[in-house]
């Protein structure tokens, strides 16, 4: 039997965590969450299918972070998908300059978070 593909998560939201956690449950991923940059970066490297990141989550710094996974060969073909506020337009842009491949306003990520893992699950 094939092992599930893996999520990893960045983030430290309670909401997030227990949402995501859920989602891929059902989407038949097997999820990491990690606190801090240098757990982002090794858990990377065992090739997720998608990292999922927290655009203001303070533990570490989102942008430098993208800028770190898209610049390393091991890392830079995984999917990143960041989550933030809708109302902020400059991080969103900054984000997408850094390397993230999705940015989503947190409403529209929560929605649309079963598709999201359920593609990921079979790609």
């Amino acid at each position: 039997m094939l092992e599930p593909k893996k999520v990893l998560a960045v983030l430290e939201d309670l909401f997030f965590t227990v949402k995501i956690n859920e989602s891929a449950k059902r989407a038949g991923l097997s999820i990491t969450f990690v606190k801090s940059e240098h757990d982002a970066l090794e858990q990377a490297k065992l090739h997720p299918a998608l990292i999922i990141m927290d655009m203001n989550f303070a533990g570490v710094d989102p942008l430098n972070l993208i800028r770190k996974l898209k610049a390393d060969e091991h890392t830079k073909r995984i999917n990143l998908l960041g989550y933030l506020s809708h109302i902020q337009g400059e991080l969103k842009l900054q984000a997408q300059q850094a390397g993230c491949d999705m940015v989503l306003a947190r409403s529209a990520f929560s929605q649309n978070l079963p598709q999201i893992l359920k593609r990921h699950s079979s790609s």
